[in-house]
């Protein structure tokens, strides 16, 4: 196999991730991806730090085995807490989610004034606030975790209704009366707190696929940002100086591992994300991993 033609590799907590790898499958059609998920240890949000630190390396090292070119954390929780050591310690360029995402907001906010909508655990580390204000010193960031948000969708998709709706195009099964309410009480310091942020970054995965409620609640004046197209223009820009990037006669697959028993309940929810069905997909067990 051609330098070139070897997979990226993606790696994220469970599920949300798919929306990143979806963005690089339709931005870098000639691009090969794998993708694993942990799902079974999702949500990584309410962990250690230490925890995810350890997560993300040993699925860097099995990606790094199955030999990519490059590897995404596509987890802003595993971005925050591990992207630096995976950088220092794993044999492949890493690349994470919220570097990007601090530029998508930096390009978007008028009045300096960004909210970061994240997991516990994201907040908690400053990492958004700190890529942010690397970049513009002078904006201020409002970090609002949502502990929550991250199970309203696996709660949502584990109901099947996805099997019978279409993504994106023709309807929205997350936005719901009872998930809008939650998405408002989560969302009320930032909108009633006085922060007066007119652009608020999704600093999870999961969250695009609550974008309805989020921009409802924010309302119209309020810019919403994720950091996947950001991401996929950086990952093809590194491809491209280190003359990676796959050529246009390249036929590319698309592999999938999940850490989940049930691979059948990932291949439906994952297709629905992915916006085309998971043809090969693989269970990766703990034990494995953890033995990396």
């Amino acid at each position: 196999m051609l330098d070139s033609e070897r997979p990226i590799g993606v790696f994220d907590s469970g599920l949300g991730g798919l929306t990143v790898a979806r963005c690089i499958a339709e931005s870098l059609p000639h691009e090969s991806i794998y993708y694993v998920g942990d799902t079974k240890r999702c949500p990584y949000g309410v962990r250690s730090e230490e925890e995810v630190r350890a997560f993300v390396l040993q699925a860097g090292h099995w990606l790094a085995e199955h030999d990519v070119k490059i590897m995404v954390i596509a987890c802003n929780t595993a971005t925050a807490a591990g992207l630096r050591i995976a950088q220092q310690i794993l044999p492949v360029p890493v690349i994470g989610v919220i570097a990007p995402g601090a530029r998508a907001a930096i390009n978007s906010t008028r009045t300096r004034k960004v909210g970061v909508l994240a997991t516990p655990l994201t907040v908690r580390t400053g990492a958004y606030t700190r890529a942010i204000q690397d970049l513009d010193a002078g904006v201020n960031v409002y970090g609002c975790p949502a502990p929550s948000f991250v199970e309203i969708v696996e709660r949502e998709l584990a109901t099947g209704a996805h099997l019978q709706e279409r993504w994106l195009q023709d309807g929205d099964i997350f936005d719901t009366p009872e998930n809008r309410a939650e998405v408002e009480r989560t969302l009320a310091p930032i909108v009633e707190g006085g922060a007066q942020v007119d652009t608020v970054v999704l600093g999870c995965t999961h969250f695009p696929l609550l974008a309805g409620p989020i921009r409802h609640a924010l309302g119209p004046d309020v810019r919403v940002v994720s950091s996947a197209e950001e991401t996929t223009r950086e990952l093809e820009d590194i491809l491209r100086r280190r003359n990676q990037l796959a050529g246009i006669g390249h036929r590319p697959t698309h592999r999938f591992a999940t850490t989940s028993d049930n691979i059948a309940e990932f291949a439906a929810a994952g297709s629905f994300i992915f916006g085309q069905p998971l043809k090969s997909i693989e269970h990766v067990s703990l034990d494995e991993l953890r033995g990396l």
